[in-house]
């Protein structure tokens, strides 16, 4: 149960990343970022803040994604853990606890930053966009808000994004879920548009492992 539970963590958080004034452009730079980005890869950092009085959480990685429905997400620190998405599947390895949790991707991404930056999830029917006025450390925002009725971002748990542009890079990722959590994703070294190997997000589990879920595709 503890691997479960640190698989469901990994994937809340992911489940990647990137006005007239220059605020005015923000959401123009979503749309166009999600429009023309069909893969990138690069390194991140993530800071999960609680509650006041409880101490922040660190980590860190590495991410690939080709849309739609591909994506890499690796954490190095401080354990490492790999989540997969084949385009029909989503794999959790959990290598300290030899552990492997598989789920079908469309439950998995639904109305969440990963359905919207490597999914299939439609930004104007699912979310309000907004604007933010003036400039946060030199970034400008765009913040989505599901929409009314929206019962699969209110399942995933989640009250609202926000997405920093500097210029039309998406470099910031802020989500906000409903325990008062705060995590904040940044983006570095970001590639756009490479070319991956055939097998680059096929996983394959390890002999031996435990494995939680049905393995075999929908």
């Amino acid at each position: 149960m503890k691997g479960h539970r640190r698989a469901l963590s990994a994937l809340g958080i992911i489940v990647f990343l990137f006005s007239g004034s220059a605020v005015a452009g923000a959401v123009d730079n979503l749309r166009q970022f999600i429009a023309s980005t069909k893969g990138a890869e690069g390194e991140f950092r993530q800071t999960v803040i609680g509650r006041p009085g409880q101490p922040a959480q660190q980590a860190s990685g590495k991410f690939s994604f080709s849309r739609p429905g591909k994506f890499r997400w690796e954490y190095d620190l401080p354990y490492p853990q790999l989540l997969v998405a084949d385009g029909k599947q989503l794999w959790s390895w959990d290598r300290d606890l030899r552990q492997v949790m598989v789920r079908p991707l469309g439950d998995a991404l639904g109305a969440t930053p990963a359905g919207i930056l490597f999914g299939q999830s439609d930004l104007e029917r699912d979310f309000v966009l907004n604007e933010e006025t003036g400039n946060d450390e030199k970034l400008a925002w765009v913040e989505a808000r599901p929409r009314q009725g929206n019962d699969e971002a209110a399942s995933n748990g989640f009250q609202l994004f926000r997405f920093g542009f500097n210029g039309k890079r998406l470099q910031r990722l802020t989500l906000l879920d409903n325990f008062g959590q705060t995590t904040v994703i940044e983006f570095s070294n970001l590639r756009v548009n490479p070319s991956f190997a055939p097998n680059h997000f096929h996983f394959e589990p390890p002999a031996g492992v435990d494995i939680l879920g049905d393995p075999s595709p929908p």
